[in-house]
Formats: structure tokens, C-alpha cells, sequence
């Protein structure tokens, strides 16, 4: 379901976006509009769908937990779920944002990009979540804009759009343990690893969309974690229960599960940070 209050919409965006129509104009500079575009501020631009993808709701949790100030007593944008995919979306009449997840890898995020397409192009995308970190000064819970996405299956590199920062992300079709951290710092001189941005940025090259990506550090080089690609369905769906299980009777684990949540809750926090930040500096 779609929020139609627009005076929700606006408010929203007046807490955590100064600048309402930033996004219709970072789409149109990214797209090459021309300078009327740009600067007609009494124009009403075509409505403009934004896309914000991740694996997890964790991972978008405070994005869409904006105050609304409209009667919605838990500030969330309003939340729906269709064969498997989670989304939450807010618009008003020049401008929509949704954000949706699908579960961990490239098909999980392929499908929720199909998701969202579903209800008209989308004109700028960002791919959002948690990464290992594969550098050691890479703190915990920190968030960064990549510079690009590598796709290790396939070898594709993916540069993100301007205002990117430098650290480039590497997207393995699974999750990384420490050794494989290490031959991925080795072989594409990543900073960072994920499951799923390699198909976003793939998705939006093929539309010529602008594309972003903001990930933020779940665990750091030398975490010593469980497996969890043995919890991981085959649809990319976290099986906490099973988890839970396998970590009770091994308590040496504890500490290091207390801190990726702890550290997961901070780069979610930093990673809805700076997407407005940067909408704010595009603008």
C-alpha cells in the first residue's frame, strides 16, 4: 500500500530532507536534463520513483522509520509484503520512494528490483545493507558511499555515480569467512563485501538509471563468526530459529553474535544518514 497523504509526505521529507524536490533533481542532473530542468523552480516535474534495496528489513529499518507527524503512531512508512518481497513506500504527487528486500544475494535482489519495477520505471536506485569489512581500519558499524561494485562471479565492475567516495565493494555469491576476506582484499583490492549490489548496479546499467550504494559494517576482517550460509534458505531468507539453536550450545560464540547485531544496528543508522546527506549534496 502507497501512502497518498501528501501532507505526510511532506512533512517527512522537511525533517529528514530539507529540500522536497531533491531527488526529481538529482534524477534530471544525473540524466542530463537541461539547465531549465534544473533550475525551474516553479515547474512541476514528472513524478520520479526512487528504489532503496537491501537483504534485510534491519538494514532499512531506520529509513523507513520516519516521524510523520500524520496519526501514524509507530513512524513507518507504510509496510506491505507480496510473494516473499517486503516493501515500504511513502510518495506524494511529484515523487515516490520505496524501499523493498527480498532476502541475501543477487536473485533475492533481483527480484525485488522486479518488484518495484512492477509499479513503473524507476528512475534513481540505491543499493542499501550490511557489509564485511575487508580492511582492518574499516570500524564496525561505520557506513560508507562505494565507489563501485565488483562482481566476483563474473569479473564486471560497476562504477557508482558521482559523489561516490573511493572504497570499491566486491558482491560474492556467498558469505565471506575470514579467508575468503583476505583473498578478496588480494585478487580485486576490494574494501568491502556483500551478496547483492552487483545485480542492482547491473539492473540499473542496462536502464541507464542512475546508481548508488551505501553499505554499512556488520563485522569486521578478523570477526571469527558462525557459518551462516548454512542458515541462509534457498531464497536467501535468514533461518534465525535454526541459528538461535546452533548458537545456544556454543557459547564461545555469544560475544561475537552480541556484537554484529550491536554493530548492525549502528551502520543501519549510519547508512539511512548518509543516503539524505547525499540527496542533500546532489541536490
Amino acid at each position: 500500500m502507497l501512502a497518498d497523504n501528501s501532507f505526510a509526505f511532506r512533512y517527512a521529507l522537511q525533517k529528514s530532507c530539507p529540500n522536497p524536490n531533491k531527488i526529481s533533481r538529482l534524477f534530471y542532473k544525473k540524466r542530463g536534463g537541461g539547465a531549465h530542468l534544473l533550475g525551474a523552480l516553479t515547474a512541476r516535474p514528472p513524478m520520479t520513483r526512487t528504489a532503496f534495496i537491501a537483504a534485510f528489513p534491519g538494514e532499512l529499518k531506520p529509513l523507513v522509520r520516519t516521524v510523520t507527524g500524520s496519526g501514524n503512531s509507530s513512524g513507518v512508512w507504510p509496510h506491505s509484503t507480496r510473494d516473499g518481497v517486503h516493501f515500504w513506500a511513502v510518495r506524494n504527487e511529484e515523487e515516490e520512494w520505496i524501499a523493498a528486500c527480498a532476502g541475501a544475494g543477487q536473485a533475492a535482489a533481483t527480484r525485488a528490483f522486479a518488484a518495484i519495477e512492477d509499479g513503473g520505471p524507476i528512475d534513481l536506485v540505491f543499493s542499501l545493507g550490511w557489509a564485511g569489512a575487508l580492511r582492518p581500519e574499516l570500524a564496525p558499524g561505520s557506513a560508507h558511499n562505494v565507489a563501485g561494485v565488483i562482481d566476483v562471479k563474473t569479473g564486471e565492475r560497476f562504477r557508482c555515480d558521482a559523489g561516490a567516495g573511493e572504497l570499491w565493494l566486491a558482491t560474492s555469491p556467498k558469505v565471506a569467512p575470514y579467508s575468503e576476506k583476505l583473498r578478496l582484499t588480494s585478487a580485486y583490492r576490494a574494501s568491502l563485501v556483500d551478496m547483492e549490489a552487483a545485480a542492482i548496479a547491473r539492473l540499473a546499467a542496462m536502464r541507464e538509471i542512475p546508481f548508488y550504494c551505501i553499505k554499512g559494517v556488520s563485522d569486521s576482517l578478523d570477526a571469527r563468526l558462525p557459518d551462516f550460509n548454512r542458515f541462509l534458505s534457498s531464497t536467501g531468507q535468514l533461518e534465525t530459529a535454526r541459528l538461535v539453536l546452533y548458537a545456544m550450545f556454543r557459547p564461545w560464540h555469544w560475544p561475537a553474535l552480541i556484537q554484529i547485531g550491536e554493530n548492525s544496528r549502528k551502520a543501519s543508522q549510519g547508512i539511512a544518514e548518509l543516503v539524505l546527506d547525499l540527496l542533500d549534496a546532489e541536490a
